[in-house]
């Protein structure tokens, strides 16, 4: 019975094995792993405890990033520079949530669980996972894991190159990492802004169809997919050079996890706490949205479609 609810860990678990298994990267894993544990304790896992509610991991979440960032600068013993740019990368990534987040809580909108963190109980019943705080906190530390396990991968691989000149790759993976960073926020500010006009003219329930909206009903969630890809790409010459330094096994397995920081962000940002999550209650609650879904792509932007 607790095999179903544990489940969702062992991907993220075997992650963080791979990074202490490998001499390059045990310190800074171990000391990365214990701190993601101590922020999510105490910022995400004791809050759902006490409020039965999900939503804290979105603090929780961005400042792992933040912490993760420093803890990566801490102990890089690579190029200063090179270390220093996927620092200030990272960074950006999680204190551009962290602060929304915090403000959030201060707004108190966190005194009720977002919709998308609504979708994971009806996730859980329709797996029969009855023992809803147990779910809850599994939930949590799967975000702390990944942490602690790919979403740790490329940031540590860039920060032990230790060559001074800067390659085309990694140049590649700055430029898509910049962005679809601008274009995220580009979406953030488009969707802020159509509600704050549809709230002046006193209307309710509309569908954001405007700007990148109008070519993906999720441009943020996808340009946040890039970002992370930008790092992926940026963390391959480093990766090859790591070939002199680990075994062939270590090498190749962790060449494999850069692979799934992409596609487990991207089943994240799809079908656990993204589109999915957050369409099951749009559909409900936008008279419009059942047009605009056979109009407009779901994740990856692209010409908008006729509708019949």
């Amino acid at each position: 019975m607790g095999l179903k609810y544990l489940q969702p860990l062992f991907p993220f678990l075997l992650g963080m094995a791979l990074i202490l298994a490998s001499h390059t990267f045990f310190a800074v894993g171990f000391v990365n792993s214990v701190l993601q544990a101590l922020l999510f304790t105490l910022v995400v896992c004791i809050p759902i405890k006490r409020t039965g509610r999900i939503s804290y991991v979105d603090i929780g979440w961005p400042w792992g990033l933040v912490v993760l960032a420093a803890t990566s600068f801490i102990f890089s013993d690579g190029h200063w520079l090179r270390s220093l740019i996927v620092t200030f990368a990272v960074a950006i990534v999680g204190l551009r949530m962290g602060l929304g987040a915090v403000n959030m809580w201060r707004r108190g909108f966190l005194n009720k669980e977002f919709p998308r963190y609504q979708y994971q109980r009806v996730r859980w019943q329709r797996d029969e996972k009855d023992n809803v705080a147990l779910a809850a906190q599994v939930e949590a530390i799967t975000q702390g894991l990944a942490n602690a396990s790919f979403l740790a991968l490329p940031i540590f691989i860039i920060s032990t190159n230790k060559a001074a000149e800067i390659f085309p790759l990694e140049l590649v993976g700055l430029i898509i990492w910049a962005l679809s960073l601008t274009a995220e926020n580009t979406a953030d500010f488009q969707k802020l802004n159509f509600l704050k006009a549809m709230k002046k003219e006193g209307k309710h329930a509309q569908v954001c169809d405007v700007g990148l909206w109008k070519y993906s009903r999720h441009p943020n969630y996808f340009f946040e997919w890039m970002v992370w890809n930008g790092l992926i790409v940026a963390a391959i010459p480093s990766w090859i050079a790591l070939r002199s330094q680990e075994t062939f096994v270590i090498w190749s397995l962790l060449g494999l996890g850069l692979l799934l920081a992409s596609v487990f962000m991207y089943r994240t940002l799809v079908h656990l706490t993204g589109a999915i999550p957050s369409e099951y209650y749009s559909e409900q609650k936008r008279p419009d949205y059942k047009a605009y879904q056979q109009r407009t792509n779901r994740f990856f932007p692209g010409p908008r479609r006729s509708g019949h």
